[in-house]
């Protein structure tokens, strides 16, 4: 076979076809959409290992090809972020873990028992998301303040543990697992809680990582709450503590400013990467359960 034809048979195995031409404008589309989507956490990211003379150059640099930990050695030194960060990561896995539970037991009880005035509590539950939570501020404040809880975490926690959202995300779930499991373990001497315990709680293993992404994600980056009830710097979490960062430090620099960025959403993102699976999985699961 001559070069030529070598030639043309290659181009003909290549050959755009309309379909193709979709898949690659898809990807294309996908690929720029994702560029300028990451671009600005880029640049966060470069400018916090950034030189002052880089932060501040006329044309902005998108590589940092002076790297410094000044920015960070600069938090470090004048701030209390390290205390910020570990009051945030506490604040946040504890409620995570007190709503999960709750939600669990309170999602469990409205689908399997059967008791007096269920499917009113459910609707008022539904009902429940319309009303704004700014509307409930001082009234729960007061309570919370009655019971002496102002400036303890468990005052945070505590009005977050029966969240509707998750309340009615696993009912959803719940009502997906058949019946037929929990009487047969009924039969072999399981009570209704070794069976919550056991057998249901271990099927919505993937339901309740997305729940408890979610309630991590979302506790991480309250701000009005914790801001009412905690009134100790020490007690501040990561966005109360970065707001009054300026106040504090008397400065407006960009390069304290991208770093204390950096700390405060790098945490979350390895949380997800960790926790991904299990929020694709709870996904599949309510998308093929019929």
């Amino acid at each position: 076979m001559s070069t030529k034809s070598r030639t043309r048979a290659l181009f003909d195995d290549v050959s755009l076809t309309g379909d193709r031409l979709r898949t690659i404008g898809l990807y294309a589309a996908l690929y720029g959409t994702a560029f300028l989507f990451m671009l600005p956490y880029w640049y966060m990211f470069a400018t916090s290992f950034m030189t002052r003379d880089l932060v501040y150059a006329e044309v902005p640099h998108l590589i940092p090809w002076d790297l410094t930990f000044y920015w960070y050695e600069y938090l470090l030194n004048n701030s209390l972020i390290v205390q910020w960060t570990a009051n945030t990561v506490i604040l946040a896995a504890i409620t995570t873990l007190v709503v999960i539970l709750i939600d669990a037991m309170i999602a469990y009880s409205l689908t399997r028992l059967d008791w007096p005035g269920r499917r009113a509590i459910f609707a008022i539950i539904v009902a429940s998301f319309m009303v704004p939570g700014i509307v409930n501020l001082v009234p729960v404040y007061i309570i919370v303040s009655e019971l002496g809880l102002v400036n303890s975490i468990w005052g945070v926690v505590l009005p977050s543990a029966a969240n509707p959202l998750g309340v009615f995300m696993l009912v959803q779930f719940f009502k997906d697992i058949p019946e037929e499991l929990e009487e047969a373990a009924r039969l072999d001497g399981f009570s209704r809680l070794r069976v919550f315990t056991h057998i249901v709680l271990p099927l919505m293993r993937s339901a309740l990582a997305a729940l408890g992404l979610f309630i991590f994600i979302w506790t991480w980056n309250a701000f009005v709450w914790p801001l009412l009830i905690f009134q100790d710097d020490s007690m501040y979490t990561l966005p109360i503590g970065l707001v009054t960062l300026q106040d504090n430090l008397g400065v407006t620099e960009p390069g304290v400013i991208m770093t204390s960025a950096v700390v405060a959403s790098v945490p979350l993102l390895l949380v997800f990467l960790v926790m991904q699976k299990h929020l694709v999985r709870a996904v599949e699961m309510q998308g093929t359960t019929k």
